[in-house]
């Protein structure tokens, strides 16, 4: 995955690449991929010998002085022997080798650093791991200048996997060679050239030839090559199969990325929940990908998955739309037998205490590589203080699985008075909302119902009192400017921005909702909510009327005011 930075450069020529693509036929793969090939090829068993796997994102790929400049701590023995144990059978190293190359003709790498990784590799086949290695922000950094500097590049990417291959050759071939990262010819995304596809096979050939060619284990070692940019259009998807068909090569991995539909991603358009949208997404990019490589004999390695929000923080999502959207694609995925392997650059396991940061997704995602779990409609059951509760209906998705009771704090409720539950809907009683909302006056999380089935994992609901939220008088600058706000136990789904005067305000102007996380972002420690400068970076000067949409369904509208640098702000 590409840093925050980078990954802040998709536009919305990606979003509509992937739009356009969701709903493409892969017609060029039908014929001949109905069925998919008759018997598993030992290639097909040894990638599906990888599931799951794990990202060590952030670490050896970082741009800095060593592993930790980009804030994880340095590996230990200890942290790749715990992803062992969490059930995780592979493991990719993401390795950025830019500035740890010497000078021209040679660019020696760095001799501490290639034993750094040796002995970090070394960790993780003792730990009986499936092991994959690349070049890594390299493709970014120096290799995207490819077409304009053609023979300087290739040199370059040539010495580099020379020597790797090198030191490489006799460790044994639960280690593979992934060719590059992430390949691009341009400095930002999607701005493709029918030459970038050359360009690509031009490198995935010579990878391919240099490390058959260097002896040892690395004449038959499972080779891993990606697409342009590891999208999964059709187009991209096509080129990638003519270049392994070409190689004829039995021991040939293909590798895309995923990062689900863009605007559920990131949180933006309005796209607040896991809607058919974004599951038609997973659905008709992973056919592509089966239909034209898998189905045809070559499998694939999901390399990197996991939601572009993620970069900000992993609450730009609502818990429960993420819950849904990771048992959803890990099962389509293992449906179509695709290995997949999480992105994690420290927001899921937290490297100094070996913790996971998101106990309730990992559980989710851990349940999904065994079958499905049943889900719900939500896991926020908002009650406004002061009315009179009454039912709440609740609709479950059991994806094949029964319901076997609800408890709360280790009790278990009682069905037909607490609770009842009539085909797949759930409804909760107002005694049972009662019950447990009357041991305070406080707005905010009362208690936990948990909902128990005979597979899969847990659900959660959340049982939240709430009055509506309280937008209070602000003033300050486009860099520093907050709105203190009672949220009184509401939470925010997403903010809308137009111009008093009409048009859509603020960046990605195509919508009036914007980016959770990007443009706006709420704090309920603090009690506001900040407008940010990537905000104030595309709001021209006069009024702009906000509306707040709350997951209770309230809706509050509040007016700035922006003036240059200044800004003020009122309820409307």
């Amino acid at each position: 995955m590409t840093t925050t930075k980078t990954k802040a450069l998709f536009s919305m020529v990606i979003a509509t690449v992937l739009l356009i693509s969701s709903f493409a036929s892969a017609a060029s793969a039908a014929s001949d991929s109905k069925q998919g090939p008759k018997n598993k090829s030992a290639i097909q068993s040894y990638v599906e010998a990888m599931q799951p796997g794990w990202n060590l994102g952030n670490t050896l790929d970082a741009t800095g002085e060593d592993e930790t400049s980009w804030g994880n701590p340095r590996v230990t023995q200890e942290l790749i022997n715990q992803i062992a144990a969490e059930g995780y059978n592979s493991i990719r190293i993401p390795i950025t080798w830019d500035q740890r190359l010497g000078a021209a003709p040679d660019y020696t790498i760095n001799p501490d650093f290639m034993n750094r990784v040796e002995e970090i590799v070394n960790w993780a086949l003792e730990a009986d791991l499936y092991v994959m290695i690349n070049l890594h922000h390299d493709s970014w950094m120096w290799v995207n200048r490819m077409q304009q500097e053609h023979d300087q590049v290739l040199a370059r990417y040539n010495a580099a996997w020379t020597q790797i291959a090198d030191r490489f050759k006799n460790h044994p071939d639960k280690l593979m060679f992934e060719s590059i990262n992430e390949p691009r010819f341009t400095d930002g995304w999607g701005a493709e050239d029918p030459v970038h596809f050359e360009l690509l096979e031009e490198l995935n050939t010579s990878f391919y030839h240099i490390v058959r060619s260097s002896g040892g284990n690395n004449d038959e070692r499972p080779l891993v090559l990606p697409t342009l940019e590891t999208a999964t259009a059709q187009h991209n998807l096509d080129e990638l199969y003519d270049t392994i068909t070409a190689l004829n090569d039995p021991n040939l991995i293909a590798t895309v990325h995923y990062y689900g539909f863009w605007p559920f991603s990131v949180n933006i358009a309005g796209y607040t929940r896991f809607e058919q949208d974004t599951m038609n997404d997973i659905t008709t990019t992973f056919d592509r990908v089966h239909d034209t490589l898998i189905a045809r004999g070559i499998p694939v390695v999901l390399g990197e998955f996991g939601l572009l929000g993620f970069d900000k923080n992993t609450n730009v999502i609502e818990q429960g739309e993420k819950l849904k959207f990771f048992e959803f694609l890990i099962h389509y995925l293992q449906q179509k037998k695709i290995t997949h392997m999480l992105w994690d650059n420290g927001q899921h396991l937290n490297r100094n205490t070996l913790k996971w940061n998101d106990p309730e997704l990992v559980a989710m995602m851990k349940a999904s590589w065994k079958g499905r779990s049943a889900t719900a409609e939500t896991d926020q059951i908002f009650l406004k203080q002061g009315d009179k509760f009454k039912d709440v209906k609740v609709q479950l998705q059991l994806n094949g699985n029964k319901l076997t009771g609800l408890s709360v704090d280790g009790k278990k409720l009682r069905k037909g008075k607490e609770y009842v539950l009539n085909g797949d809907v759930l409804t909760l009683k107002s005694c049972l909302l009662c019950t447990l909302t009357n041991k305070g006056k406080e707005t905010g999380k009362h208690a936990e119902i948990i909902a128990h089935f005979n597979k899969g994992a847990d659900w959660r609901f959340n049982v939240i009192t709430y009055n509506t939220p309280v937008l209070k008088q602000s003033a300050g600058t486009t860099s520093d400017f907050s709105i203190p706000t009672a949220f009184n136990g509401d939470r925010l789904a997403t903010m809308e921005a137009v111009y008093e005067a009409g048009g859509n305000a603020g960046p990605q102007n195509w919508t009036s909702y914007k980016e959770f996380g990007h443009t706006f972002n709420p704090s309920y420690e603090t009690n506001e909510i900040t407008l940010l400068p990537a905000f104030f970076n595309e709001v021209q000067d006069g009024k702009v009327v906000l509306t707040f949409h709350f997951w209770s369904g309230e809706k509050i509208t509040y007016t700035i005011t922006k003036s240059g640098t200044t800004v003020t702000g009122q309820a409307s």
